[in-house]
């Protein structure tokens, strides 16, 4: 079948929630993707944050065909093996205490909101506890993720949002203390913003937050689906700036392509009990299986370390392309998650990109976000600033 075929036929059954690029991808090598054609893409987008370890990295399609052999799914009215030992590792990894598996980002955050919730509620069985969110964020497409995301573009369609949400701006502490009061009981942010435009929270910024929640018994939550699992140099994006949140949510990378997210707690936050929350298919041995494989091979082989050189040079990179290029403004990021404002639309260059056979993709309205799968190396940082160059000039 040809790709226009490929593309028609889709047009004709999916939802039109997507503009997608002509491209109708078919298999994956090393950071290598393959459209139906055969063309050959670089990939610096990972499927979004998604794919850490790149396609069929050794040992991770083993342990899910095992699993696969085993057992899929049961349910969580059963324990099952994989999801205990993810677990374990995500706690170790986090330095928190609670696990709950999700199907998906998103959910982590529906999760991350009941949990602080709830803990307001133990307090004094009120329901007019509010949550403190940031503008310029993203935290997914679903009503409550999406009510705490600061973007009036995602909500306007599906308003009225659910209630008791406030937004402060991201790196000002005084906008935040302005918004504090009696009836908080959350405040949610992301260590560095995906979607808004890969902008990262300056120290004093986070920790003075940290010190807000501690001071009002304040729940601190932090939205590490993108930017955490190695992205930054460190497991967690938190773990640089030296605070602990009460509650952090991941994804994305977790599972390395198969659907997995959590939302992590420590013990105090730990407020949900029996009949307060589920999941049909989340923490199923199969996804399990896979994360807690990711979580080995993320210590195993020294990802994080690799992550700190090929992001240092990938940092030297893209600063020699701002200072050359008279379209690129700004250049920000940390580790394998950077961003080049451009004053053009991002678009035009992407797609250009993509006809050189680079796979990059856009964040906010005017920027290029590269975030490949930490398994790139040098020279396939000097393979994507080539054509990037190309596409530039």
């Amino acid at each position: 079948m040809k790709t226009e075929e490929y593309i028609e036929k889709a047009e004709g059954a999916l939802l039109h929630t997507y503009n997608r690029y002509p491209v109708v991808l078919d298999r994956g090598e090393g950071v290598y993707l393959y459209d139906t054609n055969g063309k050959k893409y670089l990939d610096f987008a990972a499927g979004i944050a998604v794919f850490a370890l790149g396609y069929h990295y050794k040992g991770l399609d083993e342990a899910l065909k095992n699993q696969v052999d085993k057992l899929i799914h049961t349910s969580n009215l059963f324990y099952n093996v994989p999801a205990l030992d993810a677990a374990a590792k995500l706690k170790e990894v986090t330095g928190l205490d609670r696990v709950f598996f999700t199907n998906s980002g998103t959910e982590a955050i529906e999760g991350a909101i009941k949990l602080a919730r709830k803990y307001a509620w133990k307090k004094d069985h009120g329901h007019d506890h509010e949550i403190i969110a940031m503008n310029h964020s993203f935290h997914g497409r679903t009503m409550g993720a999406l009510s705490v995301t600061g973007n009036e573009h995602y909500q306007e369609p599906f308003k009225p949002m659910i209630g008791g949400i406030k937004f402060a701006e991201f790196n000002n502490l005084d906008s935040v203390k302005a918004l504090v009061n009696e009836k908080t009981c959350a405040i949610i942010m992301e260590t560095l913003q995906g979607e808004g435009g890969i902008y990262q929270a300056e120290e004093s910024f986070i920790k003075g937050v940290r010190q807000i929640c501690d001071e009002h018994d304040i729940l601190l939550i932090l939205d590490e689906i993108q930017c955490g699992m190695g992205r930054t140099g460190t497991m967690f994006c938190f773990q640089q700036y030296g605070v602990m949140p009460d509650i952090m949510t991941v994804a994305k990378a977790l599972g390395c392509g198969v659907p997995i997210g959590a939302f992590v707690c420590t013990e105090k936050a730990a407020s949900l009990e029996p009949g307060d929350h589920g999941t049909t298919y989340g923490g199923n041995p199969m996804v399990c299986a896979a994360a807690s494989k990711v979580l080995d091979i993320f210590k195993e082989d020294d990802i994080l370390e690799h992550v700190k050189e090929v992001g240092a040079y990938l940092y030297e990179k893209l600063e020699e392309i701002k200072e050359s290029s008279p379209i690129v403004t700004a250049h920000r990021g940390m580790g394998l998650m950077q961003g080049l404002e451009v004053s053009c639309a991002p678009s035009e260059v992407i797609t250009k990109a993509m006809d050189r056979g680079l796979i990059i993709i856009s964040a906010g309205s005017n920027v290029l976000r590269f975030v490949p799968p930490l398994v790139i190396t040098k020279e396939h940082v000097d393979e994507m600033t080539a054509i990037l160059k190309e596409c530039l000039a």
